[in-house]
């Protein structure tokens, strides 16, 4: 099969699934496809799926991941004042750390709004349906109408994404001005974070920059919260030999320069494949 064959195979299942397939308009072109399959699979709850379809969607998947390139974080600079530390702007679901960051809501089954350009929405999407059923899996153990508390950490396989892991944190929600109690929680998320990559041997770690965004954490503060928390576990020995930054907006790219030091470098890496 090709991509084309691929993506609308799984857009047909999709939408017989959902009881839609008749005189449902598919799109012609690529993008408009590539966007209805996204939606599809963001809205699908976590039902349990037949193997063809995962066989299919992983040949598709990979084949998009492999096409967009994977971003080598073994080439990405180090600062100077510890070799540890690195500041890059990019997609974060192009690295191939051992594990990245997911900034997940308290459901922990990923953001279920079409084409959200949330953090949530792109990993889940990138990655494949099987890691919202794993979540949802995961949730169940803990009990039916169980939330995620903020400030903790889970971690789940990364599927079809490049990284090992995936390592979900609820941030805290800013409603006004920022307390006391919200600086805590999001410390503990990177601290989470990086205490369940130790514990699990991991050596690199990617954080995106959670709680920034539609949780409105305050971007200078935020980043000011992380490094220190980083920083200062990175005190203690662990397994972990990398702990890369990711910025997506320049606003932040300014704000970690400034934290980090004047050597703090952003270019883009090399890409496998």
């Amino acid at each position: 099969m090709t991509q084309r064959d691929r993506r609308l195979w799984l857009i047909s299942m999709l939408l017989r699934e959902r009881g839609e397939g008749e005189g449902t308009r598919i799109p012609e072109d690529e993008q408009g496809q590539k966007d209805l399959l996204r939606a599809l699979m963001n809205v699908r709850p976590p039902l349990p799926v037949g193997r063809d379809f995962l066989t299919v969607q992983d040949e598709y998947l990979s084949a998009e991941r492999d096409r967009e390139g994977v971003v080598d974080i073994h080439t990405l600079p180090s600062l100077r004042r510890d070799g540890r530390l690195v500041l890059w702007q990019g997609d974060i679901t192009t690295l191939n750390a051992d594990a990245i960051v997911n900034a997940a809501n308290s459901g922990m089954r990923g953001c279920f709004c079409a084409l959200h350009s949330c953090i949530d929405n792109i990993i889940h999407s990138k990655s494949g349906i099987q890691l919202r059923l794993y979540c949802d899996e995961m949730m169940k153990r803990q009990g039916y109408g169980y939330e995620e508390p903020t400030g903790q950490a889970k971690i789940t396989p990364a599927f079809n994404l490049p990284s090992r892991y995936v390592l979900h944190t609820v941030g805290p929600i800013i409603q006004g001005h920022v307390s006391q109690r919200d600086r805590e929680l999001l410390a503990s998320c990177y601290r989470s974070c990086l205490k369940l990559a130790a514990e699990n041997g991991l050596e690199s770690i990617a954080f995106c920059c959670i709680s920034t965004g539609v949780f409105r954490f305050p971007n200078q503060e935020a980043a000011e919260i992380a490094v220190k928390t980083v920083t200062g576990f990175l005190q203690t020995p662990s397994s972990i030999q990398r702990v890369i930054f990711n910025v997506f907006k320049d606003t932040d790219k300014q704000i970690y320069r400034k934290l980090l030091g004047p050597n703090a470098e952003t270019e883009t890496a090399h890409r496998k494949g």
